[in-house]
């Protein structure tokens, strides 16, 4: 029978490095702090499929952290990832405040392209180059970022209107993989990247 083994910080972060027992490492992040993170969301207006999406949209952005040589053990991987996830519980917040209005309203732009995309995605439908850029993704990660960022369905919602996915978890696996494509085509032109900020600053709503 196989058992499931601990991982300290810095076997977490070789093993993601390197690749090797990546999956198991992965696992064991989950094992390990899946409920404090669960608990935080939960405890501050969230639900079990919020927590779901943001916990992995959190893990997901530890690794590509690591891997870009950007998480050095300033922190514990435990408060890094408790960071991550408050802090993008509190943006999901922030937009569903502001989903009544007819447009939402983002004033405060950030510089790293990759945590900005989603909210760029959130309130700039109309915009030319967001349409072209979801276009170049295919018609399948077109639907599902336009439902879920555009249309606020949640994966339970998607699931029912794409019915060739057997379940919610391979759409959270394919919307990762849709948006991580998305922003790799935007930071492979830095044109697309001028565009973006310069939309975020001065579009009308």
């Amino acid at each position: 029978m196989h058992i499931a083994r601990d991982y300290n910080d810095q076997e977490v972060v070789h093993a993601i490095k390197t690749e090797k027992d990546i999956d198991e490492a992965i696992q064991f992040i989950y094992r390990e702090y899946y409920g404090l993170l669960e608990n935080y969301v939960r405890n501050n207006s969230g639900n079990e499929d919020d927590a779901a999406d943001i916990i992995q949209e959190a893990i997901v952005a530890f690794i590509e952290m690591v891997k870009k040589e950007k998480y050095r053990g300033q922190a514990s991987v435990k408060s890094l990832l408790f960071t991550l996830t408050r802090n993008l519980w509190i943006s999901e917040l922030r937009k569903r405040k502001s989903a009544t209005r007819r447009h939402e309203v983002y004033e405060d732009t950030r510089d790293d392209i990759e945590q900005d995309v989603s909210e760029h995605l959130a309130y700039k439908e109309k915009q030319a180059l967001i349409i072209a850029l979801l276009d170049q993704l295919g018609s399948t990660c077109r639907k599902i970022l336009e439902l879920f960022y555009y249309q606020n369905l949640s994966i339970k919602e998607i699931l029912e209107q794409l019915p060739q996915y057997t379940n919610e978890q391979v759409i959270r696996n394919k919307k990762y993989k849709c948006l991580k494509e998305l922003v790799s085509n935007v930071k492979s032109s830095p044109t697309i990247i001028e565009n973006l900020k310069t939309m975020s600053r001065y579009v009308e709503y």
